[in-house]
């Protein structure tokens, strides 16, 4: 997939902020300010983020909009309950992206420079029915990360010239 170009969103009939407010409604928790800003600014834009990551995009503590550290973490546990966000682990750390709203869809990470591209594959989803059916296997869902070296890495790599490739 092309460096920039992500996957078209799926229609939904609620926005997350509504869908958020009604999964706060149903357990019968309030609605404060830190969660309204944490949902709109991991929903105003499309990337890959962790826990770090976020904290480092709001402001400071003493600016508005600060959004304490706890608050966070405890936040993006909700959006995940909600169907929000989808957790996943990278090496070694919690990797979060959006689910509601977004297609189901699977990853190519680069181990050099550490991006994730996202794909989608009809024919890898009939590889995986089949062989469900062949289990008798009812999927719920999966998640594939494929490991290796993106294409601008690649290029940038010098050689690893071997004895055999002097000769």
């Amino acid at each position: 997939m092309p460096e920039n170009q992500t996957l078209d969103p799926v229609q939904t009939a609620l926005t997350p902020q509504a869908r958020f407010e009604e999964y706060l409604q149903s357990r019968g928790m309030r609605h404060t300010e830190q969660r309204r800003i944490l949902v709109e600014h991991i929903f105003s834009h499309h990337e890959h983020f962790d826990a770090e990551q976020l904290i480092a995009q709001l402001p400071l503590k003493g600016q508005r909009g600060h959004v304490s550290r706890p608050t966070v973490y405890r936040t993006l546990a909700e959006f995940v309950d909600a169907g929000l966000l989808r957790k996943f682990e990278l090496n070694g750390r919690a990797v979060y992206e959006h689910d509601y709203g977004y297609p189901a869809h699977d990853h190519l990470y680069c181990k050099q420079c550490q991006r994730l591209f996202e794909f989608e594959s009809e024919e890898l989803v009939d590889l995986r029915n089949r062989v469900a059916r062949a289990h008798r296997f009812r999927v719920t869902g999966h998640r594939l990360t494929i490991y290796g070296i993106c294409e601008t890495c690649a290029q940038g790599q010098p050689r690893t010239r071997r004895k055999v490739d002097l000769i």
